[in-house]
């Protein structure tokens, strides 16, 4: 299991602001916290030592690169030996278009966020891709009709003590 990293209010105003804007210089975090730029500096190498902040980046659209379809694909393998979970795990990495993949319980052994351009694009990839290997067993596609909620930031403390 993975140690969990004790935050103070002020890390958890800094981490919601570099969630917002991962651009934010020191000084204006410090502006914004009420501390020192040297005291940001030093709380912000600790969560980045400390493995609380993994990576600095920014969100770009689906749609505007051309996938207009995002689709919850959920998979069966025909098996659970390490051969075939090594296969599906190198292919799953192979494929941009798979944005997430998740191991989970229940009926199907692996979700996954799968961008498309359209329809027939997605058929060609599933029939292509997914179900010409021998180790997948089956497969449940969802297509999302709209984003309700699309969030990237993880709550932090901070927006814990606002409740």
């Amino acid at each position: 299991m993975t140690e969990q990293f004790s935050i103070d209010q002020i890390d958890g105003k800094i981490l919601d602001l570099l969630q917002q804007n991962s651009r934010l210089s020191n000084q204006e975090i410090a502006n914004q916290v009420g501390s020192s730029v040297s005291s940001v500096w030093r709380r912000i190498n600790a969560l980045e030592e400390a493995g609380v902040i993994t990576a600095y980046g920014l969100t770009v659209s689906p749609e505007k690169m051309g996938y207009s379809e995002t689709i919850l694909l959920q998979v069966s393998l025909e098996q659970h030996n390490d051969d075939y979970l090594d296969e599906f795990t190198k292919l799953v990495q192979s494929i941009p278009e798979i944005l997430e993949c998740y191991a989970t319980t229940g009926e199907y052994d692996y979700v996954m966020k799968v961008l498309a351009t359209d329809m027939r694009s997605y058929h060609r990839f599933l029939r292509n891709s997914l179900m010409s290997m021998p180790f997948i067993s089956k497969t449940f596609s969802q297509v999302v009709m709209d984003k309700i909620k699309f969030q990237k930031a993880i709550p932090t403390t901070s927006a814990r003590m606002k409740k």
